[in-house]
């Protein structure tokens, strides 16, 4: 599943550098699939979805940092928890419930957005 970051959040900039996604953006900041991946020019996403992963995409949040569901893997294949939540010092990034993903997509995931 993926995580969020809610309005606890202090914009402290501890967890973007972080993230072996890139998947963590500042508030206001516009975003794309291919910030820090081997992503380029249309690809399809694991879920199936075809999108332009050079296109800049709208902020998820002008407040506070944002994680984007579709790049997070929760540190899967890199680390053995997700680091984001091992370094906020106000304990504002948890679980997304109504994005649930298994081990396994996760790792594709992580493949999809690096390369084998």
């Amino acid at each position: 599943m993926a995580l969020f970051i809610n309005d606890e959040c202090i914009n402290c900039d501890a967890c973007i550098s972080e993230c072996p996604n890139n998947a963590i953006y500042e508030p206001d900041q516009e975003w794309s699939y291919s910030d820090e991946t081997t992503l380029s020019g249309t690809v399809t996403t694991p879920g199936g979805k075809e999108v332009d992963a050079d296109a800049e995409n709208e902020p998820l949040s002008d407040e506070f940092y944002f994680i984007v569901a579709d790049k997070c893997t929760e540190c899967k294949g890199f680390h053995d928890e997700p680091q984001c939540i091992s370094v906020c010092p106000v304990d504002c990034i948890h679980p997304r419930e109504d994005y649930q993903e298994t081990e396994a997509e996760l790792l594709e995931k992580k493949e999809w957005l690096h390369g084998a």
